[in-house]
């Protein structure tokens, strides 16, 4: 047999005893029009939502785990990847939705509903991804889960800003992002007036809505931008009087920077630890009522 023959039928060999390892990389491009790429060696695709035309991105691992498991970025794409990349390399897919400057608001809260949906209902990801939180994302990934709490397997937040009058508001020891403030007002519809009425995360009553979920947080003590006494702290506390308190990785001298955790072994075994432990679903998501 000559050597190209030889060749072709090692190459057939070998995809046939792989098996098929995108099967929701197919149903993504059969469902809309995509944009191909690489990403750390992984493969992306680009894409808009049809309703509310948010711009989309998956990217999918050599070979998918079990039940499609996921991790939905909220914000900062690629900024400290190493979760994601762990992730991936374990079978996870990567998803992520455009957000920004939303804040957390109920705009914020149909691009990530229209998001979910399409990607459990229509691609076959699992009913309960991971949500990763940095900074600002935190106010996305809290506020969506306290909205949709059968959505959600785990929570990830990093230095996660939880209360915005503490960041951009500026209201406590942080200094203001004045232009980030103006927008957080009018993303939310709210006037510096109403502004205290609004129930942030930090609320003891927010932390009854999240309390089943397992929740991890990497903490900068030393964060002058999100202050862990406005933010993080309080939701620890509110967490733990319901018992239920989340699992916590402080970082003595660390400020807002560098986000993540080094080594990141021990938060990939805590988040996929506990999703397994919630028994997700295999199976499509169903209608959840708000």
């Amino acid at each position: 047999m000559p050597l190209r023959a030889l060749i072709l039928v090692a190459l057939t060999t070998l995809i046939a005893s792989a098996g098929d390892p995108l099967p929701t990389l197919k149903k993504l491009t059969s469902e809309t029009k995509t944009r191909s790429s690489t990403w750390h060696g992984f493969v992306r695709h680009d894409f808009t939502l049809a309703k509310t035309k948010a711009s989309a991105r998956l990217v999918f691992p050599t070979k998918a785990a079990p039940g499609n498991p996921w991790i939905w970025r909220a914000r900062f794409f690629g900024h400290q990847p190493d979760l994601d990349i762990s992730l991936l390399k374990k079978g996870y897919h990567l998803g992520y939705v455009d957000v920004s400057n939303l804040y957390g608001n109920k705009t914020a809260m149909l691009r990530g509903d229209e998001f979910h949906q399409f990607l459990t209902k229509k691609i076959k990801l699992n009913q309960k991804p991971i949500l990763e939180g940095m900074s600002r994302g935190g106010l996305f990934v809290f506020h969506f889960a306290a909205n949709y709490p059968k959505h959600v397997g785990a929570i990830y937040g990093d230095n996660p800003v939880l209360d915005f009058t503490s960041w951009p508001g500026g209201l406590g020891s942080a200094s203001r992002s004045s232009h980030n403030w103006s927008r957080c007002l009018h993303a939310h519809g709210l006037t510096q007036d109403q502004v205290q009425q609004f129930v942030q995360i930090t609320h003891p009553d927010f932390a009854k809505k999240i309390a089943h979920i397992p929740i991890a947080l990497v903490i900068g003590n030393l964060d002058p931008i999100v202050p862990p006494a406005e933010n993080s702290d309080l939701l620890i506390q509110n967490l733990t009087n319901l018992k239920h308190p989340p699992k916590i990785w402080r970082k003595p001298k660390a400020q807002h920077h560098p986000h993540g955790l080094k080594p990141v072994q021990p938060l990939v075994n805590f988040l996929t630890k506990s999703t397994q432990e919630r028994k997700i679903a295999i199976s499509p998501s169903q209608p959840v009522t708000k």
